[in-house]
C-alpha cells in the first residue's frame, strides 16, 4: 500500500462528508465495542491475563535475538525455508523469487497485514501471479480496488449495499442485500480458486520459538485452507510476531478474540508445524517463512519499543473517536488509528508521517482497552515532542504553545487572564459563542462556534463554594 499519510487532513475531509461511510462506521464500530464489553464482564480475570500477556511479549522483546535464532532452528528442522527479509522490497524481491521457483501462477491469500505493509500482492501480480484474496472483507475490497481500512475488519467502511452493488457490478451476480446470500456467493467463487492455486499466502498472529510453529487465527477457516491445501505455503511475518513458548498462546488468545470482535474464542486457530510428513492427510509440501524487519529492529533500540508488543487486535482503534469519525483510509497506510499513528512515523518516517501523533484526542481510551497495556496516549505525546524537536512545527506554533504553557503554569497570570477574559466575553459574546477566531486559531472555528469564556471561571467558583479564600500571590 502506497503511503499517502501527509494527506490526512485531506482525506478526513473527504471523509466527514461522506454520509455512506459515516454509517459503516458507526454500525460497525459500535458492535465492536458493545461485544467487547461484554466479553471482558464474563471474563473474571481479564486483568491479570492483561499482565501476564504484557510479561510475556516484553519478555520477547527483552530477548528477541535469541527466540528469532531458536524459532529459525526449529523451523528449519521440520522442513520450512526460512528467509530473512531486511525491508519492502527485500520481502517482496524474496517473494517473487519463490513464486518464480515454484512455478507458482495462482496463489489464494488469507488477511495479512505485514503482506499490505510491503505491497505484495502488486509485486506478484507485477510478475504474472494471480493473487485472491480469500477473507471475505478482503474479497470485496479486492473487488473493489481498495486497500483494507481496518486491521481486524477490512471492509468496515462498506455496508452491505455497497457489497451487494458490488457483487453484482463485478461478478454479475443478482442483487441481494442478505448477508448469507453474499456470503455463499464469495464462497462457491471461491471454492475452486483453494483447489487449483500452487501457493497459500499467509500472514502469522504468532510465532512460536520452542516449536517453530506458525499461529494463524482466523473466524472463516480460509487461513486454514490456504496453509494447508496448495501445495506451496509462504508465510510472511515481522520479526515482533515471535513469542518464547508454545505454551504461552493460551493466554495470549483467551485476549486477542475478546478484544478483537468481542469472542471468547476465534472460530479457527490454526498451530502449522513444518512441512507435511509421511501420513499426513494435508499440508504443504514447501514451507517459506519470511520474516521482515522493516525497520522493527531500530524500534526495539528506542523508548518507542513497546509498541513492538502489539498483538494486532484492534481494540485501540475501535474505542478511537477520531477513527470512529474518519475511518482506516484516511490515516493513508496500512495501520490507522492509535497504533498507526505511533508506527507509521517511526517505520515510514516523523516528516512523513507528521499529521498522525496529532490526530488523537488523548482520551487515553487506547491505553486503557489495550489487552498488552502498550501506553499508546504517551507515545503519542511524545511523538509530539519529537516533532517539535525536529523542526516540524511552524514557529507559530512553538511560540503559541510556549505562550500557553507560561500562563498555564502561574496561578496568577492565570487568574488574571481568566478575569479579563470573562468581562471581555460578557460584553462582546452574548450569546456564549465565538463564530470566529483571528490568525491561527482560525481553523477550530471553521466548521463549529468556540465557547466564549464564562464570566467566572470554574476555579473561583469551586472556591466560593467549598469555602476557600481566593488565591492571592
Amino acid at each position: 500500500m502506497e503511503p499517502r499519510v501527509r494527506h490526512f487532513v485531506r482525506n478526513s475531509e473527504k471523509a466527514f462528508a461522506d454520509r455512506q461511510l459515516q454509517v459503516a462506521l458507526s454500525r460497525t464500530t459500535a458492535k465492536f465495542l458493545e461485544n467487547r464489553a461484554a466479553a471482558v464482564a464474563e471474563f473474571p480475570r481479564f486483568e491479570g491475563a492483561r499482565e501476564s500477556a504484557s510479561r510475556i511479549r516484553q519478555e520477547a522483546l527483552d530477548n528477541l535475538d535469541a527466540h528469532l535464532a531458536r524459532f529459525i532452528t526449529e523451523a528449519r528442522k521440520r522442513g520450512a525455508v526460512v528467509h530473512a527479509a531486511r525491508d519492502g522490497p527485500e520481502a517482496r524481491e524474496i517473494a517473487a523469487r519463490i513464486a518464480k521457483e515454484e512455478g507458482v501462477s495462482l496463489a489464494v491469500k488469507s488477511k495479512s497485514m505485514i503482506a499490505e505493509e510491503v505491497g505484495l500482492n502488486g509485486a506478484l501480480e507485477a510478475d504474472g501471479v494471480e493473487v485472491v484474496e480469500t477473507d471475505l472483507g478482503e474479497y470485496i475490497i479486492q473487488l473493489a480496488g481498495e486497500p483494507p481500512s481496518h486491521i481486524i475488519a477490512p471492509a468496515i467502511h462498506k455496508t452491505r449495499e455497497d457489497v451487494s452493488r458490488l457483487f453484482e457490478e463485478k461478478l454479475g451476480e443478482p442483487y441481494t442485500e442478505e448477508i448469507p446470500a453474499l456470503t455463499r456467493i464469495a464462497r462457491r467463487r471461491l471454492r475452486d480458486k483453494f483447489f487449483s492455486a500452487q501457493m497459500g499466502i499467509s500472514g502469522a498472529n504468532f510465532l512460536c520459538a520452542d516449536t517453530g510453529s506458525v499461529v494463524l487465527v482466523t473466524n472463516e477457516g480460509n487461513g486454514r485452507m490456504v496453509a494447508t491445501l496448495p501445495r506451496v505455503h509462504m508465510v510472511i511475518a515481522g520479526i515482533d510476531k515471535v513469542i518464547p513458548r508454545l505454551a504461552d498462546l493460551p493466554v495470549l488468545l483467551s485476549l486477542l478474540p475478546r478484544s478483537a470482535t468481542g469472542q471468547a474464542l476465534s472460530s479457527y486457530v490454526s498451530v502449522l508445524t513444518g512441512t507435511k510428513r509421511a501420513g499426513d492427510a494435508e499440508g504443504p509440501e514447501r514451507l517459506h517463512i519470511i520474516l521482515l524487519d522493516n525497520g522493527r529492529t531500530g524500534i526495539l533500540q528506542g523508548k518507542y519499543r513497546e509498541i513492538l508488543k502489539c498483538i494486532r487486535c484492534g481494540a485501540c482503534i475501535n474505542v478511537c473517536p477520531v477513527f470512529q469519525s474518519v475511518g482506516g483510509h484516511a490515516y493513508g497506510w496500512v495501520y490507522p488509528g492509535p497504533v498507526g499513528s505511533v508506527l507509521a512515523p517511526l517505520i515510514l518516517g516523523l516528516p512523513e508521517s507528521s499529521p498522525l501523533p496529532n490526530a488523537s484526542t488523548l482520551c487515553g481510551a487506547c491505553g486503557e482497552v489495550c489487552p498488552v497495556k502498550i501506553p499508546i496516549p504517551g507515545m503519542l505525546v511524545e511523538l509530539r515532542g519529537d516533532e517539535r524537536e525536529q523542526g516540524l512545527k511552524t514557529p507559530a506554533e512553538v511560540l503559541g504553545m510556549k505562550a500557553y504553557a507560561s500562563v498555564m503554569s502561574r496561578a496568577g497570570i492565570l487568574e488574571a487572564f481568566q478575569r479579563v477574559a470573562g468581562v471581555v466575553s460578557a460584553l462582546l459574546f452574548k450569546e456564549r459563542k465565538i463564530e470566529r477566531l483571528p490568525f491561527a486559531f482560525s481553523g477550530w472555528t471553521e466548521r463549529r462556534d468556540f465557547p466564549a469564556p464564562a464570566p467566572q471561571p470554574f476555579r473561583k467558583l469551586w472556591k466560593r463554594q467549598r469555602g476557600i479564600r481566593p488565591w492571592t500571590r
